[in-house]
């Protein structure tokens, strides 16, 4: 199953397809910045049943004489099988569209993005018949940055270098320069980056402070992230509620309430075994008897 920090990272090409010119120069490999960018059809199956798509496929029109296509491919861990699909990949591309292809390789970990980066040959040792080169980008070669004003300097490279260092120590106040510099962006803007980081920390740690530092203002944006984080709080409130009203019923009927008996009433999330607890709050002798069935 595709994963949402897989999406993440190859998507937001689409989104910023001039974004490769950036990243490449990031990586010291020059590539001029594309003049047009068309979108096309990820899909490299062969006449065979044999199904092969590209994360995302990109035509890029620059000012040399001629057009680069360049495959995304996002990877989440080594997978031998992975090389031969990347030089198919390459190969149909060359012969589909007679245009030369590129390949840049996106990751999370370092382990995976310096395995994709080593050249690979193909053929027999002592004459080998292709070499796949990938160029890759990941925590090891993408900037740290925490600064806002590096931030705003260019938004969708700050974007994917979040989400490339989504393990790195340092996230929290990668994270928080990213919110900064989102309270006074535009929306039509702003929207896409949080759900293409919320997406691409997937179910890491730090996905978890990103909803809380988008949670501070809920007036940020309005998207999935912000209606799931909203009904969340909401839910939260209601449960919040719930137990102090049987502490209320309780003090009222001037039943003691031991420490244990209170946080387990304080520390339950579910609203239905609440109610329950508060209809038997009315009647129980003790605090302990309305934890029975």
């Amino acid at each position: 199953m595709v994963s949402a920090p897989h999406e993440a990272m190859h998507r937001i090409f689409q989104e910023h397809p001039d974004l490769f010119s950036r990243v490449s120069e990031v990586l010291g490999v020059d590539f001029p910045p594309p003049t047009s960018v068309t979108v096309l059809p990820n899909d490299l199956t062969d006449t065979r049943p044999i199904e092969r798509r590209v994360d995302t496929l990109l035509r890029l029109e620059t000012e040399d004489d001629e057009p680069l296509l360049l495959a995304i491919e996002a990877q989440g861990k080594k997978d031998p099988d992975k090389l031969g699909s990347w030089a198919y990949y390459a190969s149909y591309l060359l012969t589909k569209y007679r245009l030369q292809p590129m390949l840049l390789v996106v990751c999370q970990d370092r382990a995976t993005a310096e395995w994709a980066a080593q050249p690979v040959d193909f053929g027999p040792r002592q004459w080998p018949l292709l070499t796949l080169r990938p160029l890759v980008a990941g925590p090891h070669n993408m900037p740290v940055i925490t600064d806002p004003t590096e931030v705003r300097k260019d938004l969708a490279l700050a974007t994917l270098s979040t989400i490339t260092h989504a393990r790195n120590p340092e996230i929290g106040a990668i994270l928080k320069a990213m919110t900064t510099v989102l309270r006074d962006t535009p929306d039509a803007v702003k929207n896409p980056v949080i759900e293409f980081i919320s997406q691409g920390l997937g179910k890491l740690p730090a996905a978890a402070l990103w909803r809380k530092l988008v949670a501070v203002d809920l007036s940020f944006y309005k998207s999935p992230l912000f209606e799931e984080v909203r009904a969340e709080a909401r839910a939260e409130g209601q449960t919040r509620r719930a137990a102090e009203d049987i502490l209320a019923v309780l003090a009222e009927r001037g039943i003691d309430v031991s420490e244990d008996a209170r946080e387990r009433i304080t520390g339950c999330g579910d609203p239905e075994v609440l109610r329950h607890w508060l209809r038997r709050a009315v009647t129980a002798p003790t605090a302990e008897d309305i934890f029975e069935d």
